[in-house]
């Protein structure tokens, strides 16, 4: 709205993100502290429940957002897949998503393509600072990526995930 020269409130803001998660037309996602293994009480992320109304919204074609469109795209398809979704919180950055089902934890990373070495170190390198021994992945739509290991982290493909999962 700031990009408009829309002035809201931040309590306005509040109100709608709320009407709309009741409608279920967005799902607000609580962070959670990797380290500290405990949940924040605030500054959720917010995700879209239909891709496609984000991109109405959003403005249709935006080519910059695709990033931001398939972050969304993995998280419905976590959340269908049954496990509860954080996002995780290092001390140095951000791990798009921490799954939770009774008795496991998988960590997830969602980028568009990995084509340069400072966007590999930005994607797995996040995950390599998490010392525990729980499953880490990178799903992304890196041109011919087969599932790999990465230096113990799973490296696949977006249709791969959608198809098959974690």
């Amino acid at each position: 709205m700031k990009s408009q020269n829309i002035d809201v409130s931040a309590n306005a803001i509040l109100d709608y993100t709320k009407y709309y998660s009741e409608a279920y037309l967005v799902n607000e996602v609580k962070r959670y502290d990797v380290h500290g293994k405990k949940l924040f009480e605030t500054s959720q992320k917010v995700y879209f429940g239909d891709v496609g109304l984000r991109n109405l919204i959003g403005g249709g074609e935006r080519e910059a957002d695709i990033e931001k469109v398939i972050e969304n795209v993995v998280y419905q398809h976590i959340v269908r897949l049954g496990y509860q979704v954080y996002v995780g919180e290092l001390r140095a950055g951000e791990i798009d998503f921490v799954c939770k089902k009774p008795n496991q934890v998988k960590y997830v990373q969602a980028a568009y393509i990995i084509d340069h070495d400072e966007t590999r170190m930005r994607e797995f390198g996040r995950l390599m600072d998490i010392k525990d021994n729980y499953p880490k992945y990178v799903i992304s739509m890196t041109p011919l990526v087969k599932s790999q290991d990465y230096g113990g982290i799973t490296h696949m493909g977006l249709r791969e995930f959608l198809k098959n999962g974690i």
